[in-house]
């Protein structure tokens, strides 16, 4: 194992360093002090590479990452896992605005709320199934123009009456599913989506993602899964098409 003090060090230099650390073999990389770093982990292969952060990191976490598992013992910010391969993120508080954008593998596992526009333009294809799962709340535009993957929130911070989710989600979306624990009101919806009840497979792929985020946030699985689940899907795929039409 491999500490980092990163007080005060340019991201540029820290990022140099831990590329530099893993192609020289290095597994495990903790860095400490981190205040606002962009970009760590970004670009980085190794299935068993496991890099540990404590402190808040900055924008554009994990992105383009192809294999390892970055763990935040804290909140994060914005641009988390854009256009990420493959490997696993978990952020042990909440996390900003854009997490996911153009995902394409791997898994995003935040313990807390999230910001606007989570898990648009997801993808997937063939055995590359990007996995988004947030605890808490999200704002608007979740989900928009996803075109593959899952994304789930919980909504497990939840006060009465208050909405799980933003306006317009799921707004232009043709592909994947996003469960939602608990309704959501059909005004929330984007145009061209509605809400599903759940199927065996959709239980079982619930219950397999569920129980490893669980062991990795430390939220109860069975206080997660003793609350009803919705699916959204699109029932059309020209949500706007009469728009188009004279």
């Amino acid at each position: 194992m491999i500490e980092i003090d990163a007080q005060g060090v340019y991201y540029k230099r820290l990022n140099d360093q831990i590329h530099k650390l893993v192609q020289q073999g290095e597994k495990h990389i903790v860095l400490h002090n981190i205040n606002g770093q962009r970009y760590i982990g970004d670009g980085v292969p190794g299935e068993e590479v496991l890099i540990e952060i404590f402190g808040v990191p900055g924008n554009d976490l994990a992105t383009f990452m192809d294999g390892p598992t970055l763990l935040v013992h804290n909140n994060a910010q914005d641009g988390i896992a854009n256009t990420m391969n493959a490997g696993k993120v978990v952020i042990e508080g909440n996390a900003g605005d854009v997490l996911g954008y153009g995902m394409r593998g791997g898994k995003l596992f935040v313990q807390g709320d999230v910001g606007y526009r989570v898990g648009i333009h997801m993808k997937e294809y063939q055995h590359w199934v990007p996995i988004l799962v947030a605890g808490g709340t999200a704002g608007d535009f979740f989900g928009e123009y996803i075109a593959g993957g899952r994304l789930i929130l919980l909504g497990m911070n939840c006060e009465d009456g208050e909405p799980l989710v933003g306006d317009y989600v799921g707004t232009g979306m043709h592909g994947g599913k996003i469960f939602l624990r608990g309704n959501v009101e059909e005004r929330f919806l984007g145009k061209g989506l509605r809400t599903y009840e759940l199927d065996d497979e959709d239980h079982k792929e619930l219950t397999e993602i569920l129980k490893e985020y669980c062991e990795d946030t430390g939220w109860n699985y069975d206080e997660v899964m003793n609350h009803p689940f919705v699916k959204l899907i699109p029932y059309t795929n020209r949500p706007y098409g009469n728009l188009y039409v004279y």
